[in-house]
């Protein structure tokens, strides 16, 4: 390993999550390949988020199974998160000496690659999974884990591992989740480790980043015997409760584990220190006054009559959950299907100041994750799909201090960043344009037609005319540019995505002419007075006439002063 760089791997890349921690942890860690495959879909939709924040170079947007070992650069560090599966072992293969585990399973794509890489093999893992690892498959709790341990023992991995929930430790969500950590024997790590107990107790990687206190009476030790096939086969055919404990550690097999309790007396951050300001929040996410019921009852306690395929009927029952969500706790954990409008007992609901109802936004759940603001921003992602990838990310805070943790023990000094995870959150953020360096400028098209039909559920943004623009806009000209203010100082909750149609805010009238906004891009107002020399990133719509009101309407804009948010039908309903 090179001074002070550890070059890292990234699988199942997803948005970047792991990047985000490490890179929040330490200058060192420096990502030099990455994976991002969806499978089923045409649009790949993390792929698309990953390599608008970080690039192209080093990407991969292919079928892990599909990737030769040798195509990827041997590296110090690989991580993942992978999905829980079926880990069960179809047979041994004994030319390669082998593993063969059942198709499309992602552990043994990680296996493979661990194995093919020889002594080129990292010194360091650092693996994310679902807190029932553990304990799965019900008939063989632990097996899993245990195919697992038993694997990277054999690849001469040592490997310790936490289940930690993130609001325990002050973060934002309440998220449970398993957490590997491996250091290959004779790295830096595996020579500080003495006695398994004190490690995992007080002294690891893990004990350091997350301190806890063991649970009486749950301490676990013993050893995971046999071949890989005979530990899938047999590993605790009684089916008792799962043998591992949800802090331990394995070596050469032999496990020590207890159960831990969380130890941590510092900040906490809480759901309601990461909302954005009622103004800025798009319409579509309130909750209509005729249908809060709806969303009363998914929320509420149930019993249901259910009938199975054989007829037999039986009470399906389902307690409570809170609605509205607290503001002064962490947030429940944010599920795949959070996006939408839908009614469902899983979304998050709040209520905001003036007494609506609303969903979260984007950029809301990208702060419970931990993910810096509009990290999933992207012309062709929808919001849908924003909160679809939240639902299956990580809490980065997480991944950064196991970072730092990982960097202490490797380096014996304190690690230091120059791209910290941000806590303090700006109820009013401004779009940060340096998001869409990496992506064709032209972030929006819609193309205008010859004919039209006015949709009163298209996005309409409102905007502030200067006065020394009036004029301009006030000529009868078919076409204008309109140019938003300079870096920062656009709503970072408008999604760029649906912008449809725009109306100029003319001071002292209001509004009254309706534009297509033909293209959204970046660009500067150099363009058109080079004189200035301004070359600051702005927002520009080019536009074109459509018809206009019969009078002037006094629409204020109700962001920053400058803009409104709405619907096309929100101005439409007022004049009818």
């Amino acid at each position: 390993m090179s001074k002070n760089t550890i070059k890292v791997v990234e699988l199942f890349a997803g948005v970047g999550g792991f990047r985000i921690g490490l890179e929040g942890a330490s200058d060192a860690y420096e990502t030099i390949w990455n994976n991002q495959w969806e499978p089923s879909t045409k649009h790949q939709d993390a792929s698309l988020v990953y390599r608008a924040r970080f690039g192209s170079k080093g990407h991969s947007n292919q079928d892990i199974n599909t990737v030769p070992t040798a195509d990827i650069p041997d590296h110090d560090l690989l991580v993942g998160g992978f999905p829980c599966q079926d880990y069960s072992v179809a047979s041994t293969l004994s030319r390669s000496g082998g593993i063969e585990g059942k198709k499309g399973v992602l552990w043994w794509q990680i296996y493979r690659i661990l194995n093919e890489k020889g002594n080129n093999r990292p010194s360091y893992i650092f693996f994310e999974n679902v807190d029932r690892l553990l304990g799965s498959p019900a008939k063989q709790r632990g097996r899993d884990f245990a195919i697992i341990l038993a694997s990277l023992a054999d690849l001469g991995y040592m490997v310790e591992w936490r289940v930690i929930n993130a609001a325990e430790y002050g973060m934002p969500q309440r998220r449970r989740r398993t957490y590997i950590v491996g250091y290959r024997e004779n790295s830096n790590v595996s020579r500080q480790v003495q006695e398994l107990k004190d490690w995992v107790l007080y002294e690891g990687v893990l004990a350091k980043a997350f301190p806890f206190k063991p649970k009486d009476k749950t301490l676990s030790e013993f050893e995971i015997k046999g071949t890989i096939k005979e530990v899938s086969d047999n590993f605790n055919k009684e089916g008792k409760d799962s043998p591992f404990g949800n802090a331990g550690i394995m070596r050469n097999r032999c496990v020590y584990s207890v159960d831990a309790e969380a130890v941590y007396d510092g900040p906490v951050m809480t759901l309601g220190g990461n909302i954005v300001d009622e103004s800025l929040v798009p319409e579509e996410f309130f909750i209509p006054q005729d249908e809060v019921a709806r969303w009363e009852y998914e929320k509420g306690a149930k019993k249901i009559e259910r009938t199975t395929k054989e007829g037999f009927k039986y009470l399906f029952s389902e307690g409570g959950m809170a609605f509205p969500d607290s503001l002064d706790k962490p947030s429940r954990t944010i599920i795949t299907g959070e996006g939408g409008a839908g009614a469902s007992r899983f979304k998050h609901v709040i209520k905001t100041a003036s007494g609506r109802y609303r969903r979260l936004i984007p950029i809301e759940l990208e702060r419970l994750n931990m993910f810096p603001d509009n990290h999933t921003l992207h012309p062709d992602v929808t919001d849908a799909r924003r909160a679809f990838l939240m639902g299956n990310a990580l809490v980065c805070g997480i991944v950064q201090q196991i970072g730092k943790s990982l960097y202490r023990f490797i380096y014996e000094k304190e690690p230091v960043s120059t791209r910290p995870i941000d806590i303090k959150r700006d109820s009013q953020p401004k779009l940060n344009f340096g998001l869409f360096s990496e992506l064709n400028p032209e972030l929006k098209i819609n193309k205008p037609k010859k004919s039209y039909t006015l949709d009163m559920n298209k996005s309409l943004l409102v905007g502030f005319v200067k006065e020394d623009n009036t004029d301009y806009f006030l000529d009868g000209g078919q076409t204008k540019i309109y140019y938003t203010g300079k870096t920062k100082s656009f709503p970072s909750t408008v999604a760029l995505n649906k912008l449809y149609y725009f109306m100029p805010y003319i001071k002292g009238k209001g509004i009254k002419d309706l534009y297509l906004i033909r293209i959204a891009r970046i660009g500067c107002k150099a363009e058109i007075h080079p004189e200035s020399n301004d070359k600051d990133p702005r927002l520009v719509f080019e536009l074109e006439y459509l018809e206009s009101l019969p009078n002037y309407m006094m629409l204020k804009p109700n962001i920053f002063n400058t803009y409104r948010n709405t619907v096309l039908g929100r101005v439409m309903g007022e004049i009818e």
